[in-house]
């Protein structure tokens, strides 16, 4: 993981005038978000294993971040380049659930904070760089 500075950080607005300002540049509400914080992610490498997050906090109100509208207010945090690098192909010892009988496939990060290279650190910065250009206050 690696901190980027910016102008972003500790702006208080609307949950949803986030999500629009964000949404313009490719970023999606992650799907680890809870009711009272969340993650704005966007890729930068084809295979979506480096990303740019900027994490959100609530202030009042709730996320609800499959609807179109809330009335959560959220404080900007600090935003961070972030590299996970994944086994390929199936896991071989995956075990059956024990409802449904459903194989969990999926294997865990070989490394869920890899180091990054600066060309990747690069790219975010320049992204950020231009959300922050564009925010509307």
């Amino acid at each position: 993981m690696k901190p980027l500075s910016s102008s972003l950080e500790q702006v208080q607005e609307s949950f949803d005038k986030v999500r629009a300002q964000l949404e313009k540049f490719d970023f999606t509400l992650g799907g680890g978000w809870e009711y009272d914080h969340g993650y704005f992610d966007r890729y930068l490498d084809e295979a979506h294993k480096v990303w740019l997050r900027i994490p959100v906090q609530v202030i009042t109100g709730r996320i609800e971040g499959d609807t179109e509208a809330t009335d959560a207010v959220v404080e900007v945090g600090q935003p961070f380049v972030l590299k996970h690098v994944y086994n390929e192909g199936l896991d071989e010892e995956a075990e059956a659930e024990t409802y449904g009988a459903l194989i969990d496939q999926f294997q865990a990060p070989l490394d869920a904070d890899a180091s990054i290279e600066e060309k990747w650190v690069k790219e975010a910065a320049n992204v950020l760089n231009s959300v922050e250009k564009a925010w509307i206050h």
